[in-house]
Parts: C-alpha cells; sequence; structure tokens
C-alpha cells in the first residue's frame, strides 16, 4: 500500500508540473494587489482548476516555512480554512498520508469539511520547493457523520526562487477540489476566488511577521 500512495503522489507531482509549464486556457477571475488568481476548468472532475500567483516580499525558507504540510506547523494558525491537518500514515520521508478538516466557510453556506490527501514536498535542482497532493482512502479515515467527505485533486504550491533576489518568492499554487455535498455552483465559483485571495492575504502577513 506504501507503494501505491507513493505513486499516487508522484502522478499528482507530474499533473502539477504540467499545469505550471503550461500556461494556455487560464483566465482571469481576481486580481488584488498580492495575488492573480486564474481558473480553467478542470480534466479530473466537473469542476474548474484554479492557479493563485504572486511574488512574496520573503525568502523562499521563509514562505516554505508557513506553507509547509505538515501538522503542528504555522498552516492552522494563519490558515482559517484549515481547523486540523494531521498526518494519518507516514509512507516516506517525503510521503505522507493526511487528513485535513475545514470549519463552515461562507457564512455557513458551506459546512465543515474533511480530505484524506496523500502528501508529496519535492526539492528541484534550481531550489524550488514543491508540496503537492490528492486524494486517497485510507483505513483509518472513514467518512464521518459530522463531515462532508471532499476530494482534493492534484493540488499544490510551488516556492520558487526569484533569480537575483534572495528576498523574493515567486509562488504559484493550484487547487482543484470536489468539496463533495450538494452546494449550487454559483456558491462554489464565488468561494474558491475569494478563498485563494483570502489566503495569499494571510500568507503575505504572516510572512512579514516572520520576518520581524
Amino acid at each position: 500500500a506504501a507503494m501505491e500512495y507513493a505513486a499516487v503522489a508522484e502522478a499528482a507531482v507530474e499533473k502539477l508540473e504540467l499545469y505550471r509549464r503550461d500556461s494556455s486556457g487560464w483566465r482571469s477571475c481576481r486580481n488584488t494587489g498580492e495575488v492573480s488568481v486564474s481558473w480553467r476548468p478542470s480534466t479530473e472532475f466537473a469542476g474548474n482548476v484554479y492557479r493563485g500567483e504572486a511574488v512574496m516580499a520573503a525568502s523562499l525558507r521563509q514562505v516554505w516555512e508557513c506553507i509547509k504540510p505538515l501538522p503542528g506547523e504555522h498552516r492552522t494558525k494563519w490558515d482559517p480554512n484549515v481547523k486540523e491537518f494531521k498526518i494519518v500514515e507516514t509512507i516516506s520521508d517525503t510521503v505522507a498520508v493526511c487528513r485535513t478538516t475545514t470549519p463552515s466557510v461562507f457564512m455557513k453556506l458551506i459546512s465543515p469539511r474533511d480530505f484524506v490527501d496523500v502528501v508529496l514536498m519535492k526539492e528541484y535542482e534550481d531550489g524550488t520547493v514543491l508540496s503537492a497532493a490528492t486524494n486517497v482512502e485510507h483505513p483509518l479515515c472513514p467518512p464521518e457523520p459530522n463531515f462532508v467527505r471532499g476530494f482534493n485533486y492534484p493540488c499544490g504550491c510551488f516556492c520558487m526562487p526569484v533569480p537575483g533576489e534572495p528576498d523574493k518568492t515567486h509562488l504559484v499554487s493550484f487547487f482543484q477540489t470536489d468539496l463533495g455535498g450538494y452546494l449550487p455552483q454559483k456558491v462554489v465559483d464565488s468561494f474558491f476566488p475569494s478563498s485563494i485571495a483570502g489566503l495569499y492575504s494571510n500568507l503575505t502577513k504572516v510572512v512579514k511577521e516572520l520576518k520581524v
């Protein structure tokens, strides 16, 4: 089973590398001073894949420190969409199966969700770091009555160095999530762009605090 989880994670990485290289077909849907968000129809499920992109005024290590997918790290503190994050099974030093729970959001239109994903961390020769995730099933995580089970399709964040500017980080994130349940499409389509903008805004704040 460990091999299977690792293989699923590797396949997600390949998808994300493809998204990062392929700039065609993305349509802009939100531009704040902090992030530009675009989308295109997903090939994985009946929804959209969203892309968030920004240059952060912080070193790659500082940004990674905030977003790396490890329990007890900063993420649950600064990201209001993550209520709890725990490792269910460690597969290797770079791969783990994790469960994330989210609170009810969007004026309670979206009730609490849980997600079970295989998560992989990868470092590239140019210094880029990637955190990638996609949904899996795990015997220790059956669906629970008080959560709607959602499904992440290949999603993740690339933290990329900005050549010649060690105090900046180019952050590109991909979100591709079936929230499950019976949500009107309008709710889903307005939730993601605003959620991604909020995420980048919160990240910008917490990175500044770390620098102090």
